[in-house]
Parts: C-alpha cells; sequence; structure tokens
C-alpha cells in the first residue's frame, strides 16, 4: 500500500527553497518511504521520534545524511497520509523545534 503524501504549506516552502541537486534526492526518499512509512520495528523505513526536546511523540524522520537534510512526518492511519511537516537542514535540534510549533500550530 502507498500512502496518500501530504504537505505542509510550510513544508512545501521547504522544499522549494532546496537546491535542486538536493531537493531531486529528497523528493525519491520521501517516495520511497511513502511506500512504508511505519517504523521500522513494523517493518517499515520509518524512524520514530520520541522527546528532542521538544515532545514529538508519534512523528517519524527520515534522515539524508550525505545532504544533513531531515524530514518529520505524522503518519494519519485512518485515510493512510503521510504528512510531511518539515524539510530542513540538521541544525542541533533547530528542525525538531520547528517540527513541534508546526505540529502545534496546525494541530497535528
Amino acid at each position: 500500500m502507498i500512502w496518500e503524501l501530504e504537505y505542509l504549506p510550510e513544508a512545501l516552502d521547504d522544499l522549494a527553497s532546496l537546491d535542486n541537486s538536493v531537493r531531486k534526492p529528497v523528493i525519491k526518499g520521501i517516495q520511497k518511504v511513502q511506500k512504508n512509512p511505519v517504523s521500522r520495528e513494523n517493518g517499515g523505513y520509518g524512524t520514530p521520534l520520541g522527546n528532542k526536546g521538544t515532545n514529538l511523540t508519534g512523528l517519524f524522520k527520515i534522515k539524508f545524511l550525505k545532504y544533513g537534510i531531515r524530514v518529520v512526518y505524522k503518519l494519519e492511519f485512518e485515510g493512510g497520509i503521510m504528512k510531511i511537516i518539515i524539510i530542513s537542514a540538521r541544525a542541533d535540534n533547530k528542525v525538531y523545534d520547528e517540527a513541534g510549533l508546526r505540529r502545534m500550530r496546525h494541530h497535528l
């Protein structure tokens, strides 16, 4: 089952702001994870987040080590939606702090 993909408006802006040489592999990686975004413990590609200074329990991340990019997403099991919250460079916990703010702003 391929999950439906949705982006928060801010995440679309994040994606658009990436250099094209980074944007393409990030999109390809998201599409790969979209096929099975549940946690690795359940046979998927997702890495669950917990408390990163901000409570991110129930959210997942994708790491693009080569590019220093993190993608944080939420799964909505009812409807099979993978919602992208943030796509950002990993700078300490900044990506996780912003993910927490967006989560509250959008009631996720």
